[in-house]
């Protein structure tokens, strides 16, 4: 099995907890930011869409990280992990695509104008508005997550991975947090696990734009 992506990419850090949490050997290859690579025709012939995470198993290619998070947890997962059945899996698919859909782009114009750009590249009313959006997203999150320990229920699944990747760097990127102690106590339940620690818990600063 074969992972290409960067290791600071969230995208990537999603594939790799899960990797991890299924105990799978595998090979990882840095791909994409510094190392460049996307381009190169051999990556291409994998992924025509030049992005990374992309994943191979023996002959079996898969991207997009969402796609592969279903591969692994259909493939290779206990049962409970997406769910037993297609009702259960709906109920992982929709928080996964919520995210995804709903609040992803606002915690990347976040993250960008928090980290990533130069100071004088960042632009105050994104990070506000993004900010904001994001507080709207986890506060629905949040009130969800009164009456259930993780996002589908009482288990964890992998409709905690697009969310809870990004949930380390939220608290951590010295942007406006919200009190929201349900999130705040779902997120320490994800900080218990290994895998998370291991995984999405590591050093962003390479990310940082000098003097950020």
């Amino acid at each position: 099995m074969i992972l290409w992506g960067r290791t600071t990419s969230v995208n990537v850090q999603k594939v790799l907890w899960l990797l991890h949490e299924l105990g799978l050997d595998y090979e990882q290859i840095d791909l994409g930011g510094p190392y460049g690579g996307l381009d190169a025709p051999d990556y291409r012939a994998l992924n025509p869409a030049g992005r990374i995470p992309t994943l191979a198993d023996g002959s079996v290619v898969v991207w997009e990280s969402n796609a592969i998070l279903r591969y692994l947890a259909g493939s290779y997962g206990q049962p409970g992990l997406w769910g037993d059945t297609w009702a259960e899996r709906a109920r992982a698919d929709i928080w996964m695509e919520w995210f995804q859909g709903s609040l992803y782009q606002a915690f990347i114009t976040a993250f960008y104008n928090s980290v990533r750009l130069p100071e004088p590249q960042r632009d105050p009313v994104k990070l506000t508005e993004a900010g904001k959006r994001l507080a709207e997203g986890f506060g629905l999150l949040d009130s969800e997550l009164q009456t259930r320990s993780f996002v589908t229920g009482d288990t964890f699944s992998i409709g905690d991975i697009p969310v809870g990747a990004c949930l380390y760097r939220y608290y951590t990127m010295g942007v406006e947090v919200p009190d929201l102690p349900a999130l705040w106590s779902y997120y320490k339940r994800l900080t218990d696990r290994a895998a998370y620690r291991d995984v999405v818990m590591t050093s962003y600063d390479s990310l940082r734009a000098p003097g950020g």
